[in-house]
């Protein structure tokens, strides 16, 4: 953890659950997307527990109870997420010395089926670049977020300063607030160029309409007034014209269509950007219809 730690004296006492939850955001370098989640998880604590309850009476038992609340019926990921968000806090309060015992002792982490068909088929993903119906703004998303195997919140969070369109390139902000850069092919290229045209400043991936309420500082753009696209309505549009794909599918398809091509393992680390080359596995076994080109190349 790259933050200060407060000490207990900044306080009078044990700090309330509030205030620690702002050190705690003060403190943690965490990336927007990341910064999101964690708040969701932990102000559904605070609404649950109450603002004012002493870090030090932080119960297992009522905080079992919030998680069966709110979270008892979300997908396993979701659960899981919001764990590994209050497990996050609460580390935190420890090395403060706030905290002294596991409040997460009775809230376990649900297993994840394993989906062995996350990957995209290519031609599936050909056929959705060619539909007519698909609006610039979002076909030139799906492109990017496919050519350059990055994060959808990263690519979100791209402005048009951040490019580097000659080279195909641009630098983001990556887990840990890390400066990274990312690469597409042709293919982004080109729609990108027809996308932008006009704004030389601002979040590149607009919202189709003037929002209502002024964005926050550095989501306006300021050719067009208009708002950053947020990840969930970005995430939306997606599901809808594909049917229940998800966004993060795009980037796994294509670090499996490059494992599938042949590409090592030390470039699908550097493409992905993985801190950990274990985590590639999933991406270096062949897809479905790699398999069942084999099996029909072998066909008698």
């Amino acid at each position: 953890m790259n933050g200060r730690v407060v000490a207990l004296s900044d306080y009078r006492g044990t700090p309330r659950l509030g205030t620690a939850i702002e050190a705690f955001f003060s403190d943690k370098q965490l990336s927007t997307n990341t910064r999101r989640a964690y708040s969701q998880a932990l102000s559904a604590i605070t609404d649950g527990l109450g603002r004012d309850l002493p870090v030090d009476q932080l119960d297992s038992r009522k905080l079992l109870d919030v998680f069966q609340q709110r979270w008892e019926s979300a997908q396993p990921s979701t659960w899981n997420t919001r764990i590994t968000a209050v497990k996050s806090f609460l580390s935190y309060c420890r090395r403060n010395r706030w905290l002294d015992h596991d409040p997460m002792a009775l809230v376990d982490r649900r297993r994840q089926p394993r989906d062995q068909t996350k990957a995209i088929p290519y031609q599936d993903l050909e056929a959705l670049w060619s539909r007519r119906k698909v609006n610039l703004r979002d076909k030139t998303l799906w492109k990017m977020l496919y050519e350059t195997a990055a994060r959808a919140g990263e690519i979100l969070a791209l402005n048009v300063e951040d490019l580097d369109l000659p080279r195909k390139r641009a630098v983001i902000i990556g887990k840990g607030g890390h400066r990274e850069y990312v690469f597409w092919a042709s293919g982004a290229a080109r729609l990108l160029s027809r996308y932008l045209v006009g704004r030389r400043r601002g979040p590149v991936f607009l919202t189709h309409r003037r929002p209502n309420v002024i964005p926050a500082r550095g989501d306006e753009c300021p050719h067009t007034r208009r708002g950053r696209l947020s990840y969930e309505r970005a995430s939306t549009v997606f599901k809808q014209a594909t049917g229940g794909w998800t966004l993060h599918q795009l980037r796994h398809s294509s670090l499996t269509h490059l494992g599938e091509t042949g590409a090592s393992t030390i470039l699908l680390q550097a493409k992905s950007r993985h801190q950990d080359p274990r985590t590639l596995a999933i991406y270096t076994k062949p897809g479905s219809e790699a398999i069942a080109e084999l099996t029909a190349t072998f066909d008698t």
